[in-house]
């Protein structure tokens, strides 16, 4: 866990998943995706175009989306593009809830 003098930090990620050359449709690829975000102890809101997640650290998150990126490979999928981008803040104690008050 990432702390600052303030307070414990948290990493704030993007996350998606593409399965290329199968089906138009992802939405059964991003419920199991999602599946294994539910089994961790992580928070995350789902958007429209992706998934954002905060992990105390980038071994918890990197953790859950090699487990969700496997379950959607056993899907029988033979390639796919998993996104990630990550805003690893250290001055501040930062959320998805306060990133999106601040733009409010």
């Amino acid at each position: 866990m990432l702390y600052y003098k303030g307070g414990i930090l948290m990493i704030i990620a993007e996350l998606s998943i593409v399965p290329i050359g199968d089906d138009v449709s992802v939405s059964k690829y991003v419920k199991v995706f999602l599946e294994e975000l539910n089994n961790s102890n992580l928070k995350y809101e789902v958007g429209a175009m992706c998934t954002t997640v905060e992990a105390k650290n980038l071994e918890e998150l990197f953790d859950v989306v090699e487990k969700a990126h496997e379950k959607v490979m056993d899907m029988g999928v033979n390639r796919a593009i998993t996104s990630i981008k990550i805003d690893d803040r250290r001055d501040k104690e930062t959320s998805i809830a306060s990133k999106i008050e601040a733009v409010r």
